[in-house]
């Protein structure tokens, strides 16, 4: 038997949980939440009232319910506080379908990218160093470089490539301490991206021992296994934040605006004002500002080439390459 209609009238007030403790997501499997509440780490659950709001990692949220941290407990989410920045990636560029084209938030609230490329084995790939830049400066965060075996080559070349980004750098060497790393890394939020196979595990597990991130070797085609398969938030001992990512292998911006991919290749803007109206700076037209530039020898043709290929990249236009050697 249907049970009876109830004489409790409905109401659209909902509580304000003015109470609720503050949180900070640390960790997302499968509709539970790891939050760090006070030291403890505890177990939520959305609350259906946020209705489609998505909780990432790196979110300040309200929590109610059994806070204990204790197994078997499970506590709510009930608010979301306002993000400072959203970092994001889309698909691979090469997946020009409707669902490869949609982005993906990788962590919110964070102060820095850490962008983590090897000098070698495998060499640096300034492509892919360019999309994080790109998306860095979209999301309104503070990119840095991460150079690892340094044992095996130096940083000069990479370096003069990004010289006049004045791109903030730290350089680590497997035998020696993590310092300047460190002192970069201190009281901040930061993300750590980079391919498979640069180190980046190896550098979370140094800085953090206790962390006990999986750490992979490279493939005889020299590209890294994917060991990570999980964002999570770190704390480090000298206090702060690591937001440890997988590798990956492509980092997608067909999420950011065309003139915001711009703001990666600075020595670039004010070429690009004497281009004619309605300049898709692609060099199709060719009277782009971009080709007076390099002539006049005022650019690196690598970069003008990079630019317009990460242009190309949003539309899944078939010029655009992926190219191993890092002259992406």
């Amino acid at each position: 038997m249907r049970p009876g209609r109830s004489s409790r009238p409905r109401t659209r007030t909902r509580p304000k949980h003015d109470q609720a403790d503050d949180g900070f997501v640390v960790a997302v499997d499968r509709g539970r939440y790891t939050c760090h509440v006070d030291g403890r780490l505890v177990t939520a659950m959305r609350a259906r009232e946020l209705g489609r709001r998505g909780v990432v990692v790196g979110d300040n949220v309200g929590i109610v319910g059994d806070t204990s941290g204790d197994g078997g407990a499970l506590a709510r989410i009930v608010r979301i506080d306002e993000r400072s920045s959203v970092l994001r990636r889309s698909a691979d560029d090469d997946d020009t379908t409707v669902e490869g084209r949609q982005e993906k938030v990788i962590v919110a609230n964070a102060e820095q990218l850490v962008i983590v490329c090897s000098l070698a084995d495998p060499p640096p790939r300034t492509g892919f160093i360019d999309r994080c830049l790109v998306a860095a400066y979209d999301a309104d965060v503070e990119p840095l470089l991460c150079l690892t075996k340094a044992d095996l080559a130096g940083p000069a070349e990479l370096l003069a490539y990004y010289a006049e980004l004045d791109l903030p750098h730290v350089l680590t060497w497997p035998d020696r301490p993590l310092v300047e790393l460190e002192g970069a890394l201190r009281d901040r939020l930061s993300v750590m991206i980079g391919h498979s196979g640069v180190g980046k595990s190896t550098l979370v597990n140094r800085l953090i021992p206790a962390a006990d991130r999986a750490v992979g070797e490279l493939t005889a085609i020299g590209k890294g296994r994917h060991t990570s398969t999980s964002v999570v938030a770190l704390a480090l001992p000298s206090g702060g934040w690591i937001v440890d990512t997988p590798g990956v292998r492509s980092f997608g911006i067909a999420h950011v605006h065309p003139d915001n991919v711009l703001h990666g290749f600075p020595e670039l803007v004010e070429a690009t004002t004497a281009c004619p109206p309605g300049c898709d700076h692609t060099g199709a037209a060719g009277d782009c500002g971009l080709d007076a530039l390099v002539a006049a020898g005022g650019a690196d043709a690598g970069r003008v080439a990079s630019f317009r290929r990460l242009l190309a990249s949003r539309t899944g236009s078939p010029d655009e390459t992926n190219n191993p050697s890092g002259r992406s």
